[in-house]
């Protein structure tokens, strides 16, 4: 599970309106049957306009400021594994989405709890994703497609009789790098924008910042994450439990569908990585035995090597933190493994 919270983009380059990221999600449904397509959902709607989620969320801005951010977008990428346990199901998706945005609202830290029915949002499923540049299979095969490159502009200069040689053999040369690269899908070779193999199902989730009475500020991305603080001589309780969320996410996920989730398809199991690697190792090297095998799959799955075991604790650690955290983070990124 990969779940990413970014704040509507602004500055003189993008609009105002949501109109420009709603209308980004509509991509998957062009060419298709009206039957065929995926529509906007919230807590009780299906079958949402576009107008509909457009003028809600640009008319529910009480109060901000030009420079803060309207609405939020989420994206909620489920594993493999996950969408496997699921069956790719759209209206279990649905489902766990609206569930999902109980503890999102619960994630709060107010005076008074916040419920989802304060939480104005809408909902897309989509079911393609590509590759995108920083990914492993982009950049392993990035020299193969710079040496074509090359090779192309030859063929274009012996066309002109800026150099010598033969086409035929350079369109030789430009196979073979092809089928020599390492990343391939039914013989083309992985670039950055190419549509990703298997179950690719994620949720798009538009979350206003202003809650749906317009009055109250509702921020993911506040940087407080529970505090308290004086203002006008009152104390006011504010922040936004992220671990929490995230945590919940997947519990969620468990108990809705019945899903065993492994160690390393924790959240827990991420940050310990990141702050710990020496921990993430031995807690690792503890599994039983057929949760150990489970997890070593995923994570060589998701292209990391598992370090040989160290000498001494300081090899341990060194090792660890450089392949793991290193290949982990590339695949958390990427939403390839379920963390």
């Amino acid at each position: 599970m990969y779940i990413a919270i970014t704040p509507q983009k602004l500055g003189q380059s993008y609009s105002n309106s949501a109109a420009d990221y709603v209308a980004y999600l509509e991509k998957e449904n062009e060419g298709l049957e009206q039957e065929n397509q995926e529509h906007f959902f919230n807590q009780t709607e299906d079958r949402i306009s576009l107008d509909k989620v457009i003028s809600e969320i640009d008319a529910n801005t009480a109060k901000l400021k030009k420079t803060e951010p309207k609405f939020y977008s989420i994206v909620v990428s489920p594993s493999q594994r996950e969408l496997q346990k699921i069956a790719n199901n759209p209206e279990a998706l649905k489902t766990y989405t609206r569930e999902l945005m109980k503890e999102y609202a619960k994630s709060f830290y107010r005076e008074k709890p916040v419920t989802v029915d304060q939480i104005k949002y809408f909902a897309k499923i989509e079911h393609e994703r590509t590759y995108r540049g920083f990914e492993k299979e982009v950049l392993e095969n990035a020299p193969y497609r710079k040496q074509i490159a090359k090779l192309k502009n030859d063929i274009r200069k012996v066309a002109r009789g800026e150099l010598k040689g033969t086409i035929k053999k350079l369109e030789q040369e430009i196979t073979a790098l092809r089928q020599a690269a390492p990343h391939q899908i039914n013989g083309q070779m992985i670039v950055a924008g190419m549509k990703k193999e298997g179950n690719q199902s994620h949720i798009h989730i538009i979350v206003s910042r202003k809650d749906a009475t317009n009055t109250l500020s509702l921020s993911p991305g506040s940087k407080y994450k529970a505090s308290e603080v004086e203002m006008h001589g009152k104390k006011v309780q504010r922040g936004f439990h992220r671990d929490q969320f995230f945590e919940k996410a997947e519990q969620t996920f468990d108990r809705v569908f019945g899903y065993d989730r492994n160690f390393v398809e924790t959240y827990t199991a991420k940050k310990t990585l990141i702050k710990n690697p020496a921990m993430f190792r031995m807690l690792l090297g503890n599994l039983p035995t057929n949760e150990k095998a489970l997890a070593l799959k995923l994570l060589s799955k998701s292209g990391m090597r598992i370090p040989s075991i160290p000498t001494n604790k300081v090899q341990l650690a060194l090792k660890v933190f450089h392949r793991l955290r290193r290949g982990m983070q590339r695949a958390i990124e990427s939403g390839s493994i379920g963390i």
